[in-house]
């Protein structure tokens, strides 16, 4: 007699997960390019907007090479405005697959959240790879603080990502709302700049910003001497557990209702 194997509901959204991240794959490999473009592009703007940078001001930025203070910042700000762009389209993108019960909305945000992951790991090592053949000191003093910015920036944007991704099944024009609020993102984010570059008087304008505390503490993780003025770990972190918290509780009133529309 043939046995059944019986998968509780863990199980089958692990693998419903997984199938979608596969799927995801293959999206990526669906042109002549496949992903190497997802990744050479990114590496090659950062290393031409560092190399001007780096022109400008003598190589050199608050201790730390040019190169590296903007390669820091523009990681970031791409990480989170690629992957946000993509997980608020994701929902209505996989709306075919709501046909099958076992797969809900957050399924392909997380499965896309993943795959944006993967590639900036990718990106991350081919600037790595870019530094050493130009001979650029790569330092680290406190991977662990870089690492915990980093999966607090993955979280924060997984959380916008749904919030939004959702919110456009009700309302689709919130798709043109998006894009204007994420291009300012690129200036006030503390790419170009220093929290030391502003006076303290204005620091209010954008300290609010998750992102720019994200970037200026892996540069204070990347260089000890860097310091964190202006910037605080701890409010990273609760403005996204708030943002994760708000996130599952308009996805878990509202998903149901938002797929059916």
């Amino acid at each position: 007699m043939a046995k059944v194997n019986v998968r509780n509901h863990w199980q089958i959204w692990k693998d419903v997960v997984f199938a979608l991240f596969v799927r995801e794959i293959r999206t990526g490999f669906s042109d002549k390019l496949g992903l190497s473009w997802a990744i050479v592009n990114p590496i090659a703007f950062i290393f031409i907007l560092s190399f001007l940078r780096g022109r400008l001001d003598g190589g050199e930025t608050h201790g730390m090479p040019t190169f590296v203070f903007m390669a820091h910042g523009m990681l970031m700000i791409q990480l989170f405005l690629t992957m946000f762009n993509s997980l608020v389209r994701v929902v209505k993108k996989a709306a075919p697959l709501y046909a099958f019960r076992q797969v809900q909305p957050i399924s392909p945000v997380l499965a896309a959240s993943m795959f944006q992951v993967v590639l900036e790991v990718f990106i991350v090592l081919g600037v790595c790879i870019l530094m050493f053949l130009l001979s650029i000191e790569l330092r680290m003093d406190n991977f662990l603080l870089f690492a915990s910015n980093f999966a607090s920036l993955v979280v924060f944007t997984f959380a916008i990502g749904l919030l939004f991704g959702l919110a456009t099944c009700f309302v689709p024009e919130i798709l043109k709302l998006q894009q204007i609020l994420t291009r300012p993102l690129f200036f006030i984010s503390g790419v170009f700049f220093s929290m030391k570059d502003v006076p303290q008087e204005y620091w209010w304008l954008f300290d609010w910003n998750p992102i720019l505390h994200t970037i200026e503490l892996n540069r204070y993780a990347a260089y000890s001497s860097y310091g964190s003025e202006g910037v605080d770990y701890n409010y990273l972190l609760l403005v996204t557990l708030f943002t994760l918290c708000i996130s599952f509780l308009f996805y878990r009133s509202s998903w149901k209702a938002g797929i059916s529309r």
